[in-house]
């Protein structure tokens, strides 16, 4: 559970110390969702398909499940705003580094390298966001951090674009870089002061993963979480060859998408603060009830607009599942924190990767939505697990 306010942590206002950390969001939002429109420039400029400058993404994806548990366990006894600080150095330089890569296989490294401390920044922020606020207000905090990744697919994306077409991909990175040192700046002046936990070790943390329901709660984000991005990596692919609109439309629908996940997760965490399982519950329900109408809609530009919107509208599920590791991770918070962001891109792997065999196999790029509706409803199964063997030891635990 999240411990009591200190007096250290009172002596910041809450709205500054969630503004910095939500800027270090919006870096790791735009870098993330950006490198993938900035694949055609790179594979161009570096003399590779875009198959082969693919490999980018999936090498930042794994320095995400890679770094998270890693850094979460022997940063254990670090003070937060000094790991928090060194994280987005690390990030920082992975980025400015991926700017002046000559090479592809030095691409490849330095995109691996930016990957490595995005789990852990957002589980440790997660952690100092619900800190500063009264324990009825926890998601919501940790949604306001989180709102600075889903801005950023509204405004930092296409901005990464277009300053990718206009001064070359590597600009893109190089502003990423700049606003990962402006989150440092902010980071130092208004995050507070929480020393480590004198009891804190990595072999604390670790007994995080001998517990059935962080497991079970990393299961369901790891599988539930793999529709959304089942669909979007597919949606533009669909717009120009299902719904047959102008390229130019394109960032305007992800837009849209980013607007849908924005509205969500603060909706979804306002829920999670009063009904924390019932707030999962139906955002999977919505979810596959979304995606499972993606087939339908993505005829016309208007109904496919729509649609994207709710489909963004169900990712504030990851807030209500970060806010649920808390209350069940025990003492090895920044393991279970930080792990929620490596099931997160593990979805990120595992969606695209079943609905592109769908479309390999011949059932077209609206198959997506089924595929995707198929794994919220996973999700759920996990999660209705989870809650009923939680009720179990609960009643198990009770005296007769």
């Amino acid at each position: 559970m999240t411990q009591p306010q200190s007096a250290s942590s009172r002596a910041t206002h809450p709205a500054l110390v969630i503004l910095a950390l939500a800027m270090g969001a919006f870096a790791i939002g735009t870098t993330e969702f950006a490198a993938m429109s900035l694949v055609p420039f790179f594979a161009r400029d570096l003399g590779l398909t875009e198959p082969q400058a693919g490999h980018a993404i999936s090498a930042y994806a794994l320095g995400v499940v890679v770094g998270a548990p890693i850094i979460a366990v022997l940063a254990a006894k670090i003070e937060r705003r000094r790991l928090l600080i060194g994280l987005m150095a690390l990030f920082a330089v992975g980025n400015g580094i991926s700017s002046l890569a000559a090479s592809y296989p030095l691409l490849l490294v330095c995109r691996f390298i930016s990957g490595l401390p995005h789990g852990a920044y957002f589980g440790i922020a997660a952690l100092v966001a619900a800190s500063m606020v009264p324990s009825n207000k926890r998601a919501q905090s940790v949604a306001m951090v989180m709102s600075g990744l889903t801005v950023a697919t509204i405004i930092g994306v296409p901005a990464a674009n277009w300053l990718g077409q206009v001064m070359g991909w590597r600009s893109g990175f190089a502003v990423v870089s700049g606003l990962a040192i402006i989150t440092m700046a902010l980071v130092a002046l208004y995050a507070p002061h929480q020393p480590a936990d004198e009891n804190a070790s990595p072999l604390r943390e670790l007994g995080a993963l001998r517990s059935p329901q962080v497991l079970l709660t990393l299961l369901t984000g790891a599988i539930g979480f793999g529709g959304l991005f089942c669909v979007y990596t597919y949606v533009a692919s669909t717009m120009l060859e299902v719904t047959h609109v102008s390229e130019r439309l394109v960032p305007l629908v992800l837009a849209i998408f980013g607007v849908g996940m924005t509205v969500g997760n603060l909706f979804w965490a306002w829920m999670a603060d009063r009904q924390q399982n019932r707030a999962a519950i139906a955002a999977l329900l919505f979810s596959a009830a979304s995606l499972a109408l993606f087939p339908l809609m993505a005829g016309n530009i208007w109904t496919l607009s729509v649609n994207v919107l709710l489909i963004g509208f169900s990712g504030g599920l990851g807030t209500v599942l970060q806010t649920r590791l808390m209350d069940v991770a025990g003492e090895a918070q920044a393991l279970a924190a930080a792990a929620h962001h490596s099931a997160f891109n593990t979805a990120n792997a595992i969606g695209p990767w079943l609905g592109g065999m769908a479309i390999a196999g011949g059932y077209g790029l609206t198959s997506t939505g089924w595929i995707g509706s198929g794994l919220a409803l996973g999700g759920l199964a996990v999660f209705l697990v989870t809650i009923s063997l939680h009720r179990r030891q609960t009643l198990d635990a009770c005296p007769a």
